[in-house]
């Protein structure tokens, strides 16, 4: 299906959005996910399904100093 993933048209088979960060290798990173212009808390990862068209941000974090 086609989504907007970070402002670019993307192609995906993932049926929720835990699987979607788990197509892009970062299920175990810490981020932050827009769907559809609302903020996702984590645990609402995996019962959020995808649709065709759906827009999505992905925010990784990174601490440093």
């Amino acid at each position: 299906m086609q989504i907007r993933l970070n402002g670019s048209p993307a192609e995906t088979n993932a049926s929720d959005v835990l699987a979607l960060l788990s197509e892009l290798g970062l299920s175990n990173k810490p981020v932050i996910v827009e769907y559809n212009q609302t903020a996702l808390l984590k645990a609402e990862h995996p019962s959020t399904p995808l649709s065709e068209g759906d827009q999505l941000e992905i925010i990784t974090l990174a601490a440093g100093g």
